[in-house]
């Protein structure tokens, strides 16, 4: 009998800070953050090298009244900050769960966390450890969306897993229309054409640019990052 193997083996895994909220109106959610990490953990014990990008929305949700009237580029840097203080959550969790993180951050916090320096990255990928990149490119105007496709990029990821609420894209918002049908797959030029909104433009271009796929799926339906790894029937791909 022969054991199935992953059809990737080095990911990068784009989780949005409202992610790891549950159902809680912000913040992080332990349950859920515990039961992200299970997933990841079982992706590891494949042999699938794991990056991950974290978004900060949860916690900027919850400042994000009082941000009103502040500079489009000082705002950013707080969302990134935010992305720094999930970074550690996450990477702390992992580590209770026998796994090794490493938060690499593109502002530099050394007290706190790594600066991103892209060989270390790959050596702690080649390790086996698990990193976990904190505030998005390092520079404001620029989306964690748009970070994700580009440390994938660098890392020499096989592709980008954007991990979303639904399991996948579809012809129409399913929970407005009972018609609605899943993409199995896309091109990049038909998601384009068809205005799907998959990932903000300039990741999106930086991704088909680089040849770089992208997976959407669910990361609340249980073992679909695991389906995703070994190549089956899950979520939404997209290629160039």
């Amino acid at each position: 009998m022969t054991i199935a193997k992953p059809a990737h083996k080095r990911i990068l895994l784009k989780l949005s800070g409202e992610a790891l909220m549950g159902d809680d109106q912000f913040g992080i959610n332990r349950e859920t953050i515990v039961r992200m990490v299970e997933e990841v953990a079982e992706v590891t014990r494949l042999g699938v090298e794991v990056a991950v990008v974290i978004g900060g929305g949860n916690i900027f949700r919850g400042v994000a009244g009082g941000s009103t009237g502040i500079d489009r580029a000082t705002a950013d840097y707080m969302g990134m900050l935010a992305t720094v203080m999930n970074a550690l959550a996450l990477a702390d969790t992992m580590n209770k769960a026998g796994l090794v993180a490493r938060v690499m951050s593109a502002i530099a916090i050394e007290q706190v966390v790594e600066p991103y320096v892209r060989p270390k990255a790959l050596q702690y990928l080649e390790e086996g450890k698990v990193v976990v990149f904190a505030a998005g490119t390092g520079n404001p105007f620029f989306t964690t969306d748009t970070a994700a496709a580009l440390r994938g990029a660098e890392i020499g990821a096989e592709v980008v897993l954007k991990a979303t609420k639904v399991d996948g894209v579809y012809t129409a918002d399913p929970k407005l229309d009972p018609t609605a049908t899943r993409y199995t797959k896309l091109s990049f030029d038909e998601a384009m054409s068809r205005n799907l909104g998959i990932m903000d433009a300039t990741a999106f271009a930086l991704c088909r640019d680089q040849k770089l796929p992208i997976k959407v799926f669910s990361i609340f339906k249980h073992g679909a990052l695991k389906r995703v790894v070994m190549g089956e029937d899950e979520g939404t791909l997209v290629y160039a």
